[in-house]
């Protein structure tokens, strides 16, 4: 470096430090600091000497090296502290704190506890400030950005602050951004951190942001041609009624844009449509043409744009769930590890043989067949004669014109080729599910012949079928009860019956327990979810026969689960087994989605209080602004006729579904997530004015934004994240009976389609003529003059209207018998060429 300093023409001083080393003048002093070469080659040499001589003394000095010292330990400390799980609960503690405080806001609450909301706002805004302040310092500003949970903290922190600033000096008034306490909810999400599958979830969310904005450029772009369309076509126009103001007009442009949302989300958008067609004329000529915008807008919308967001969640859901099994298998493996390690050898042995890594508890209780015993039965083969076709059919691809031609095709124009079916479409034998070898009330062996007697019958195909036979009447003799006359002819002779009922079904449980034991040992009866189903509902019907007070008969409602024992049966179908199992799969997981979902409403919800707290109230005579004011009788008029008044008495009323406290809040916005009734609460809260005020037409347009945003995020997404997971679910279960399988999908369906596989056979009539008529209507040509006729006859029948002439009537009754007798003529020479029972 001196050389080069030199070659350069820099001149390079040295002195002497604490050290007694040399030092270079130019090198910087800090991480931060940069060396100005041009200033060190031209200029005062001396005064820039000087400057970086007392910098470089000052670096050097006892008290510098103890600074920067002490400053590295500080931030090592810091840095341990911001990453500890103290620290990381400490910070969920205060969320949680600020949650309740947004949460007990509410309409006409007193004094103090405003107050202490104040408070408490600002204590925990100071909290946070300085959480934010101590990861700046401690990890660096570049590392604290990394973050994107840091870069929302910040966010909404400095928000915090500058509303806090703006409401104290007076600026503003207090709720402005007062929002952002209520995104600061948002937070909460960090605790994902030791919930992998509800952090795979968010992350999956938060990936898709992306595909979603996309989307939503779209969706935006297709609302502004159709509001710009219907501005068009309906501006100024919806007020042929002067009794009614409608609210849903196309008469400006925001209006026309919340119309046209108002449509894709399906809500009343047929008023809409017969608005549209009323104001061109009514359903006549010109006017009936207006349904066309409609209708398109309507399918393109919601059938086509909108299910988009359910691709999008299925899309997501799929990879949160690859992920959340990839650290699961990652985790059992290590698992077995650990215990190979420290196992014995027979231990070890035993890991050994334990199923696959990808085989979680939870696939194998899926996986787990619901038998009498819990048992999994054991493995049904396949016999390959079995698939093979009948040896008795006919080889030849053209049958004898003597045969029957009850296996030939219906279509003779289909080509001969193979036609696959799926090996689930098998109909195999299942064996009896064998009896353990424990015994059964400690006094029945497997060897004893009574339990060997219950055990053929419970397996027996006619004891199944009778009992499935009891369970229905079971359930038909419980609809039929009266539920208003309990002491009617009608209800003791059902009451009669369901002891015989309960009778049958308890001897079916003893029967059963004797044959596989009672819960002890392993395939017992008890070690089966459903058998203990069974076995609560008998008992329930037992308790039930011996309680008589009024009060506890409420008891004999449980009765009804009788009905799911045909569950049982789900072994002999497949198709049902699996349909059950993601039901269960999909309750039991579904709880990371209910928990974001839960959350989200909870922030609108707080938003919601923030925005319109008792804002949603109004007078009955629409005059009156105040509660003070809406006090006596006013008079109306009946459909504007002046002759017939009406007096009636004023009243201050709320909204049906209102924003005063949470609770409230989070049930008026589930409403609106269903779409039904919700542009009723938003022009309501478009008109909203202050608190104790009634509403002003119009007053607050741009308030329409949060529940966009509202339905965008919870209704178009949250809620077809439900559906993409029933969907998701059901595609992962389909697979798990292959999961063993060396051969993928592909592989496996080409099996299927070797195995099951058959040539087709095409009847061809030998006897000349009827031949020759086979070959007129197989002909391409008699197909099409069929077709013509068939839309010439449809043309006919939709011609038919209200108020037609005798003539035209006449005339409709002449077609009709003539498409008739061609269809007929048809028919006639079908059956000449294909025979009666080969065209049928």
């Amino acid at each position: 470096q001196l050389c080069l300093r030199h070659a350069h023409g820099v001149p390079v001083h040295h002195h002497g430090g604490l050290d007694g080393r040399a030092v270079l003048v130019s090198m910087p002093t800090s991480e931060t600091e940069s060396v100005n070469t041009e200033n060190v080659a031209g200029g005062d040499i001396e005064g820039e000497n000087c400057g970086a001589r007392l910098a470089h003394r000052i670096s050097k000095s006892k008290f510098s090296r103890y600074w920067r010292r002490w400053n590295r330990f500080c931030r090592r400390k810091c840095r341990a502290a911001v990453k500890s799980n103290v620290f990381y609960w400490l910070v969920i503690f205060l969320v949680f704190l600020n949650t309740l405080t947004i949460a007990s806001e509410h309409y006409n609450q007193p004094n103090w506890l405003t107050e202490v909301q104040d408070t408490a706002n600002k204590a925990l805004l100071a909290l946070f400030t300085a959480e934010m302040l101590l990861k700046m310092y401690s990890l660096g500003l570049q590392a604290y950005f990394v973050s994107l949970f840091n870069r929302f903290d910040c966010f909404v922190v400095c928000g915090g602050i500058l509303e806090t600033i703006l409401v104290e000096t007076k600026i503003m008034s207090p709720l402005g951004i007062s929002v952002l306490r209520c995104v600061r909810l948002l937070r909460i999400f960090k605790i994902t951190r030791y919930w992998n599958s509800l952090s795979n979830l968010v992350a999956s969310l938060l990936n898709s942001v992306r595909s979603i904005a996309s989307l939503l450029l779209l969706l935006f772009l297709f609302i502004i041609i159709f509001s710009l369309l219907g501005m068009q076509l309906f501006g100024g126009k919806f007020n042929f009624d002067e009794m009614q103001t409608r609210r849903s007009t196309f008469d400006n442009f925001p209006q026309s844009l919340l119309t046209v949302f108002q449509i894709l989300t399906g809500e009343d958008w047929n008023s809409v449509m017969y608005d549209g067609i009323m104001a061109y004329g009514g359903p006549s000529f010109p006017g009936m043409l207006v349904c066309i915008y409609f209708i398109i807008l309507f399918i393109c919308g919601n059938y086509i744009l909108l299910n988009v967001f359910l691709a999008i969640a299925v899309d997501n859901l799929a990879d949160a769930e690859s992920l959340t099994s990839a650290q699961k298998e990652e985790e059992e493996e290590k698992e077995r590890k650990k215990l190979a390690r420290t196992a014995s050898p027979e231990k070890k042995q035993e890991l050994v043989e334990k199923p696959a890594v990808g085989e979680s508890k939870e696939e194998k209780i899926e996986l787990k067949s619901i038998t009498a015993d819990g048992e999994s039965p054991p493995a049904t083969k396949i016999n390959m004669d079995d698939l093979q076709p009948n040896e008795n059919e006919d080889k030849s691809p053209y049958p004898n014109p003597e045969t029957t031609g009850e296996e030939d095709e219906e279509e003779p124009e289909m080509p001969v080729g193979p036609r696959p079916r799926p090996l689930s479409e098998l109909h195999l034998k299942e064996k009896a599910v064998p009896m353990p070898e424990a015994s059964a009330f400690f006094i029945f062996s497997s060897n004893n012949r009574f339990r060997l007697q219950c055990h053929r019958i419970v397996n027996d195909t006619i004891f199944t079928n009778l009992i499935l036979f009891f369970i229905l009447l079971s359930s038909i003799s419980l609809a039929a009860e009266d539920p208003v006359q309990h002491t009617s002819f009608r209800n003791h002779i059902l009451g009669n019956a369901d002891y015989v009922f309960t009778s049958i079904f308890t001897l079916e449980i003893i029967l059963k327990m004797t044959a596989y034991g009672a819960f002890l040992h392993k395939g017992s009866f008890c070690r089966n979810y459903f058998n203990i189903l069974d076995l609560l509902v008998v008992s329930v019907s037992l308790i039930s026969f011996g309680i008589q007070s009024s009060a506890i008969n409420v008891v004999k409602i449980l009765r009804v689960l009788r009905v799911l024992r045909p569950l049982r049966a789900i072994n002999r179908a497949k198709g049902l087994k699996h349909v059950v199992q993601c039901v269960f799969v999909a309750i039991r997981t579904i709880g990371n989605i209910v928990i974001v979902t839960t959350l989200l409403q909870f922030m609108f919800a707080c938003i919601g209080v923030q925005l319109f707290k008792g804002k949603l109230y109004t007078c009955s005579d629409s005059s009156k602004q105040t509660e003070a004011e809406c006090k006596g009788n006013y008079i109306t008029y009946k459909d504007g006729e002046v002759d017939h008044p009406i007096i009636q008495p004023r009243s201050w009323e709320n909204s049906k579904f209102d924003f005063d406290n949470v609770l409230a809040a989070m049930m008026a916005l589930f409403t609106v997530s269903t779409f039904e009734g919700w542009p009723e609460l938003l022009y309501r809260s478009i008109d909203s004015h202050t608190e104790d005020k009634g509403p002003i037409y119009n007053y607050r347009v741009e308030i329409s934004i949060f529940f966009i945003i509202y339905i965008i995020i919870i209704a178009f997404f949250m809620m077809n994240i439900f559906v993409g997971f029933v969907i998701v679910t059901f595609q992962e279960q389909g697979e798990q009976e292959y999961k063993n399988c060396e051969l993928d999908k592909n592989q496996r369906q080409c099996v299927e389609y070797a195995l099951k596989a058959r040539p087709l056979r095409r009847y061809i009539p030998k006897n000349q003529h009827q031949y020759k008529v086979w070959y007129v209507v197989n002909s391409t040509y008699f197909e099409y003059l069929m077709f013509v006729l068939i839309l010439l006859n449809t043309i006919c029948l939709a011609m038919q209207h209200y108020g037609q002439s005798c003539l035209f009537k006449i005339a409709m009754n002449i077609l009709n018998m003539l498409f008739t007798g061609l269809f007929t003529v048809e028919m006639i020479l079908k059956l000449i060429a294909f025979k009666p029972k080969v065209g049928l």
